[in-house]
């Protein structure tokens, strides 16, 4: 009996971790890293990036455009995590896990020489089959790795280093993207194949290859789970119980428990793309206005009142955007942190349950709200603490809900199926700032009404908080 299931209860979730475990963990959770860059980097970005991609004429479309390529990320992470998921069953974790890091990292490279819009959606949904593939795979590898007692601390620990990711692309954007000086050193090469004003958010993709050179680290010192080594052998021993069976995932064993995955996974994207990148968005009209205001830049409105003529400078904004996002990150560390051990407490239901009601009243306080800059640091880190701190509940949950035959395929599934329902999402919110005129803050306000919906999944959810990765589950 190895120990994976022997009982140490007695234990803390740390003690007895094998080095081996934890250089698992943080290899895992660097390529985790680098998804979330690979994927925040055009949210830093898009701002500076889709107007240089498109005519004049096609400007006033640009809302759309950014929300087309957002949706082929999602739908990219969806193909590939159902994909990669599968082959990870069938071909290990570790072979995998590698082409995935291979795939984001060069097409995020790539991205940089875009010439119009459709080539970065085009690329988006590239990068994103390499996120969504290594997202599962790694969660799956770091609970069949890690004995039960610390499976809900560790996922917690990697799901929650995805804010080192943002916190690259929040760097990028200061001092790449925003960065006058910078731009001036671009306006000053003597280029003439690009357009010099873009080279600030293009070197911003081309630090995507970095991650590339972790693939070396993953193939010297990863070996296969022995988990997944025996559920191979018994595979392939028994007809019936295949590597890697998507259908698996529908049959009367494991239905009820796709459908809770997937539809958490939905809640939590369309929230995150629909209504947490829009904290940001708070914190740069706040400053809009102070900046404004402070500069005595004021003009009447068509009521008579007083509003901030936008006349400040476009980096001074840019750098409370980036600020913004800053705090929303940070509250996201802090609250994914905190999401394993509430869930071993009382359970993983009861944490999701709590963590989307209290996301949807932070959420309306926020976006409804009229705050300072200053007041609104720590309202973006307790933002940011509950409407993103229970996604690392899916590294945790979703592999507990399968065996590890179809551990992989379940979990990628579940995850990236949530893409699929979430990327209309994204359209729809594009298509209101055009027709309607709604701003991206109150997109966001109305968005946030779609926390409560988790509720229902939830009540369909088995509770896994003892239970062990055994094939018979």
């Amino acid at each position: 009996m190895d120990d994976l299931t022997k009982d140490d209860s007695d234990l803390k979730w740390y003690q007895g971790i094998t080095r081996y475990q934890w250089v698992v963990l943080v290899i895992a959770s660097l390529g985790w890293v680098f998804d979330v860059f690979e994927g925040q980097i055009f949210v830093a970005s898009m701002n500076e990036a889709m107007p240089s991609l498109v005519s004049a004429d096609q400007a006033k479309n640009i809302p759309i455009y950014n929300n087309i390529a957002l949706g082929a990320f999602l739908l990219g992470g969806a193909v590939g995590g159902i994909f990669f998921g599968m082959l990870s069953d069938r071909i290990g974790r570790t072979k995998t896990m590698s082409i995935t890091i291979l795939f984001y990292s060069l097409f995020t490279c790539i991205s940089a020489f875009s010439q119009q819009w459709w080539h970065m959606a085009g690329f988006r949904f590239l990068v994103a089959m390499g996120v969504g593939g290594e997202w599962a795979i790694a969660s799956a590898m770091v609970n069949e790795v890690f004995p039960r007692r610390a499976r809900a601390h560790v996922g917690g620990l990697f799901h929650a280093s995805s804010v080192f990711g943002t916190y690259l692309a929040v760097l990028a954007g200061l001092f790449l993207i925003g960065n006058e000086s910078i731009q001036q050193w671009s306006e000053s090469l003597d280029v003439e194949f690009v357009d010099k004003s873009t080279i600030p958010w293009r070197l911003g993709f081309i630090l995507g290859v970095v991650p590339a050179v972790l693939i070396i680290w993953i193939r010297l010192s990863l070996k296969e789970p022995e988990q997944w080594q025996q559920a191979k052998e018994q595979a392939d021993a028994t007809p019936n119980q295949k590597m890697g069976n998507l259908g698996e995932l529908f049959s009367r064993r494991y239905i009820r428990r796709t459908f809770v995955g997937v539809t958490l996974a939905a809640i939590g994207l369309a929230t995150f793309w629909g209504v947490h990148i829009y904290g940001k968005n708070v914190m740069k009209e706040a400053a809009r206005v102070e900046l404004a205001t402070g500069a005595g830049n004021q003009q009447s409105d068509d009521h008579g009142g007083m509003e901030a003529a936008d006349v400040v400078d476009k980096n001074e904004l840019k750098f409370y955007e980036m600020i913004g996002m800053l705090c929303g990150t940070t509250g996201a560390g802090l609250g994914l942190l905190s999401f394993g051990p509430l869930c071993q407490r009382v359970g993983r239901r009861r944490a999701f349950a709590v963590y989307h009601v209290l996301a949807m009243a932070v959420s309306f306080v926020v976006f409804l709200g009229s705050f300072s800059t200053q007041a609104l640091y720590p309202l973006l880190v307790i933002f940011g603490f509950f409407t993103v701190g229970m996604h690392a509940g899916y590294a945790i949950y979703f592999p507990e809900l399968f065996p590890t035959r179809i551990r992989g395929t379940g979990t990628g599934f579940c995850f990236n199926a949530g893409r699929i329902l979430a990327a209309p999402m994204l359209i729809l919110t594009g298509w209101l700032q055009r027709e309607w005129e709604l701003t991206e803050i109150e997109i966001g306000t109305v968005l946030s009404g779609l926390f409560l919906l988790a509720l229902v999944p939830l009540s369909f959810a088995p509770e896994t908080k003892d239970a062990t990765l055994e094939e018979d589950l």
